[in-house]
């Protein structure tokens, strides 16, 4: 049940405040009157008059007295729209509780505000229920670590894959906004992407501090993790997000050589066949097809036509062959054996052939192997 108030209290509080203008005896009467508009008992007289003595109050030299006012009336839908811009552009501990909570200000309300004013108004309006995309563009635009951390955190912000972009860009390398960015739900595949490369270059930062670690050394471990973190990621994801991933990473000249015949090892002939098709330029569908139908001289031709070494296509025919041995059941293990089979073909191709790997490449190998249950255990 509601509050019982008397209808006739704006009245009454009116006279006593005519009678009585202390600074505690303001704070009190709009505290009441906040009450009664709040509950909606007041008859259509008195809710004008509330209306006007909140105007007033806005006016009040004392903070108290509009903090009073913004606290009780922050989530009230009828507050009239000037008295809640008015109390949003006031002074941050008025304007604070109706920056993030007032429903009453508009998309240009709160953009005005986020471009004319401080960075404690412009966190409150980024804590908001909802926020949407234009609201959250401007928000981002401040490259406020503050702002954009508790943006995105907040799972009521819509934000644009650009936006996104652009906080990675600017504040990637903070780890508050990092930690928001892991917690947030559904992130963009391109995002997640290129949120890894800013990892991988921190930790590459990091590690050249450790004097004792040679470069090329440094080189190849930091690309390895981040290899291996692109072909997890690609694995969760839908055939529109994969081709999205692998164009992006074509557009920003991270679509390598050793990260496709990598996705071969790990399993991931999606990626593989995605990457062909783009580097290529050939509808997905088309590519499979040449992958997997047009024989050796075909699957050669597609290697040497989208740029991989030679020296690779042993690599790619011992996993695409693999792939069309195996039969995928459902059973635990299936992506195991096929894995643990691809990576041991490459290895006996490479030595029947006697041609060579790379010696990281072998290193990589054995260690994926190694990472795998035994051939026997996935049999049982």
């Amino acid at each position: 049940m509601g509050k019982m108030i008397p209808a006739s209290l704006t009245q009454k509080d009116l006279e006593k405040l005519m009678s009585d203008p202390s600074e505690d005896n303001r704070v009190e009467t709009v505290t009441k009157i906040s009450d009664a508009f709040n509950e909606g008992i007041l008859t259509s007289q008195e809710h004008d008059l509330a209306q006007g003595i909140f105007r007033l109050m806005l006016k009040d030299a004392a903070v108290r007295v509009r903090e009073a006012m913004a606290t009780n009336l922050k989530e009230n839908p009828g507050l009239p729209h000037d008295v809640a811009l008015a109390l949003a552009n006031d002074v941050e501990s008025v304007s604070l509780p109706v920056l993030e909570y007032s429903d009453v200000l508009t998309d240009e309300d709160l953009i005005e505000i986020i471009q004319s004013q401080s960075e404690e108004k412009q966190e409150a309006i980024a804590g908001r229920k909802l926020v949407s995309e234009q609201v959250s563009h401007a928000l981002v635009e401040t490259d406020s670590e503050k702002v954009v951390s508790r943006l995105v955190a907040n799972d009521g912000a819509m934000i644009t894959e650009e936006s996104l972009a652009r906080v990675i860009e600017n504040l990637g390398d903070s780890e508050t906004v990092q930690k928001a960015l892991v917690g947030r739900p559904l992130l963009p595949i391109t995002v997640v992407e290129r949120l890894m490369n800013v990892v991988a270059d921190h930790l590459k930062t990091e590690l050249e501090k450790q004097k004792d670690i040679p470069p090329d050394v440094l080189t190849d471990l930091v690309l390895q993790t981040w290899e291996r973190a692109t072909i997890s990621l690609s694995s969760g994801y839908s055939e529109d997000q994969l081709e999205r991933l692998v164009r992006h990473l074509h557009k920003n000249n991270r679509l390598n050589h050793s990260v496709l015949i990598r996705a071969l090892c790990l399993g991931d002939i999606r990626f593989f066949e995605t990457a062909i098709a783009v580097l290529i330029d050939l509808p997905i569908q088309n590519a499979r097809l040449l992958i997997h139908e047009s024989g050796l001289v075909g699957l050669e031709s597609i290697c040497e036509k989208a740029g991989l070494p030679k020296s690779y296509f042993p690599a790619v025919c011992a996993a695409v062959a693999i792939c069309r041995e195996t039969d995928f059941d459902g059973a635990d293990h299936d992506i195991g054996r096929y894995k643990r089979r691809v990576i041991e073909r490459i290895l006996s191709q490479y030595e029947d052939d006697n041609l060579e790997l790379e010696s990281q490449d072998i290193e990589y190998l054995l260690m994926k192997m190694g990472e795998l249950p035994s051939e026997s255990r996935l049999v049982n």
